[in-house]
């Protein structure tokens, strides 16, 4: 629940991470998941016209996302968090994405890769079904990060500002698990936290609200051009508050999501010089004067 005592004053703190209704419990974060590719699909099918594509297309490219997306996103995830949570837990956790523990940048790779093969199938330009894609993606993860919340999770550093998180000690749950949320060193702490999952839900808000500007704006701007932005907006925002967590992917010393983050800065930027500083064009599956949306 949510109570605040001031204007901007507010402390967070999660009432279950399941919806009870009646005998069913569904879990929040697989709803919010699904709710962010409901709405992402209708957006995209919306928009996809005012590019000269079909809405069918795009609503048959969710499948192949899907497919390609949510195992990427938790492979990445178990693979740099293997040794802190999955190496001494049962195989099968390793499956459980309703637990939690997905990686965005790992749904991008593997979105990616399917939506290059749907659409060197479809005979349609990669570049402006991504394009179609950027917006709904951000508006997604707006939606989804608020399954971190109902999760106590994907948290930051301990703070002492009006807006803040309660994270609960341990507790074992209805199955007799115990279930341990703050970090070993932090477990006798006042138990609050910065809601970097509002941060990012935010911050995420406001890049779909500059690519759906720019997608107006701009009907003619070239293929490419939202996914150059969308790097450059979320990576930006992504790399702040990811110095602000406490259970970030690691690869040694450094945080993961910073590295990809700092690298998609630079591949936006590089990428926006050659569109409009050399007036070139990205390589794509279609040849640029053959395309048949």
């Amino acid at each position: 629940m949510i109570s605040s005592m001031m204007p901007f004053a507010f402390e967070f703190t999660s009432p279950s991470d399941r919806l009870q209704i009646g005998l069913i419990a569904i879990r929040w974060y697989g709803l919010l998941i699904a709710t962010a590719v409901i709405v992402g699909t209708i957006l995209a099918s919306r928009l996809a016209p005012k590019r000269g594509i079909k809405s069918e297309l795009m609503e048959d490219l969710v499948i192949w996302l899907a497919v390609g997306a949510i195992p990427g996103a938790r492979a990445y995830y178990v693979a740099f968090a293997w040794h802190e949570k999955f190496q001494f837990q049962p195989w099968y956790k390793v499956f459980a994405i309703w637990e939690g523990g997905i990686a965005i940048h790992g749904a991008i790779i593997g979105g990616a890769i399917a939506a290059i093969l749907f659409a060197r199938r479809n005979k349609v330009s990669f570049w402006k079904i991504a394009d179609l894609v950027m917006p709904s993606l951000s508006l997604g993860q707006a939606i989804g990060r608020w399954g971190n919340f109902f999760n106590s999770e994907a948290f930051g550093s301990p703070t002492d500002l009006p807006w803040k998180l309660f994270i609960p000690p341990c507790s074992v749950r209805e199955d007799g698990a115990r279930v341990c949320f703050r970090p070993p060193d932090l477990e006798n702490s006042p138990g609050y936290f910065h809601p970097t999952f509002l941060y990012e839900s935010l911050w995420n808000l406001m890049v779909f609200g500059i690519l759906m500007f720019i997608f107006n704006r701009f009907p003619k701007a070239k293929p490419g051009t939202l996914v150059t932005i969308y790097a450059i907006a979320y990576s930006t925002g992504r790399f702040w508050i990811e110095g602000l967590r406490t259970d970030s992917l690691m690869l040694g010393p450094l945080r993961m999501a910073q590295v990809v983050s700092l690298t998609c800065i630079a591949l936006g930027i590089l990428g926006l010089w050659w569109l409009y500083g050399r007036r070139g064009r990205f390589w794509d599956t279609v040849a640029i004067n053959s395309e048949n949306e």
